[in-house]
């Protein structure tokens, strides 16, 4: 089953088309945002101020910010350790701070990533093994594919309700040789269940590149075998993820079943900042330098002055791209970006860490 079998009709616009210019500038800042989260955490480091293990997502951004855009409020995900952005950024659309949005809060997430009492994790992990029922999110594991099983669960169990949501996973390509994988969506497929797999492939599963990784070029071939839809988009073009997944998100709630959705990205730095030395020695310095050539920031930048959504004023302003953490500064971002990651920072450097006798609760059943 091809890609046609899920692209838009003969004639019709692709999905990013019926966006409003409005749409269009939000997509713009929230590529702006998960970037400076990225950067920000990092200085924060290098400061003293935070201490734990970061995972990049720096030159990914298009990846969390396409696929999340069109989602439903009562849609699910359950992101990675490189879609950190994304448990903010679920149904953040023109309302980052309001309350009542089904997602996190850039307060609770900050929490979470300097472990303090208002985290959701409560200084268990500093960084994506969260997730909460009431939010959507389905809470992460290190074990990539684990959480597609129990996306088709939550898929299963909402249709039995007479839902109509749709669940979204994210995986590195890597992922895709482990066998959990195939008996996920193998069993997605058979139920027609509204589960999209999207496969990151950045090119690297840790210090292994693709070739040794699957001898197909397009790692969405693996959906062939399952009868499904297999997507690719261009990882660093938003908007051409948007374009797929929204594709792949309307045949699942039509009630067609699952698809995957690769996106062709670049990892930026090392698997985390724990491996960014041994990762200028095992990947060729020059493929570094052609992977992040093509920065998310740059080609939406270009598409927006295409279109007329920016002036050439405006697309001069606030140039984050091409650059990486330690050359970046608060002015290369818009001061609505900085100022709210400014208020989740602050608010978890002055919460409280929890108590220490807190720390065995939950590891074990408790018996009153």
């Amino acid at each position: 089953m091809s890609a046609t079998t899920v692209s838009a009709k003969e004639g019709h616009k692709p999905p990013h088309q019926l966006l409003s210019k409005e749409d269009c500038l939000e997509i713009f800042k929230q590529l702006f945002l998960a970037r400076y989260f990225d950067v920000r955490l990092i200085k924060e480091k290098k400061r003293g101020r935070l201490k734990g293990t970061l995972y990049s997502s720096h030159n990914q951004e298009a990846v969390i910010v396409g696929s999340l855009y069109g989602l439903e409020s009562t849609d699910w995900i359950s992101p990675i350790h490189r879609d950190m952005p994304g448990f903010f950024l679920k149904d953040a659309k023109f309302r980052w701070r309001d309350e009542n949005r089904i997602g996190m809060s850039i307060k609770e997430v900050c929490s979470q990533v300097w472990g303090r009492s208002d985290s959701p994790g409560r200084a268990r992990d500093n960084w994506s093994h969260i997730g909460r029922r009431s939010a959507n999110i389905i809470h992460s594991t290190s074990m990539l594919a684990g959480t597609i099983p129990v996306a088709a669960g939550v898929a299963y169990a909402d249709r039995m309700k007479g839902g109509n949501a749709v669940v979204v996973t994210y995986n590195g390509e890597g992922s895709t040789a482990q066998g959990v994988f195939h008996e996920a969506i193998n069993y997605a497929a058979v139920h027609k269940l509204p589960v999209v797999t999207i496969i990151e492939n950045n090119q690297w599963a840790y210090g292994t590149p693709t070739h040794l990784e699957y001898s197909l070029e397009d790692f969405a071939r693996r959906a062939d075998g399952y009868g499904i839809p297999g997507l690719v988009a261009d990882g660093q073009d938003v908007f051409d993820v948007y374009d797929k997944v929204m594709e792949a998100v309307s045949f699942s709630r039509a009630g067609n079943g699952p698809s995957i959705v690769e996106c062709k990205t670049f990892r930026a730095y090392g698997h985390g900042d724990h491996d960014d030395d041994r990762a200028a020695k095992y990947r060729p310095t020059q493929g570094v330098e052609e992977g992040r050539k093509r920065d998310p920031i740059a080609i939406c930048r270009a598409k927006l002055l295409d279109w007329g959504y920016l002036s050439k004023e405006e697309a001069g302003l606030y140039m984050a791209e091409g650059k990486g953490s330690a050359q970046t500064t608060n002015e290369d971002f818009p001061p609505e970006v900085v100022e709210y990651l400014n208020e989740g920072i602050e608010f978890a450097l002055a919460s409280p860490v929890p108590p220490a006798e807190e720390g065995g609760k939950w590891v074990f059943k408790e018996i009153s």
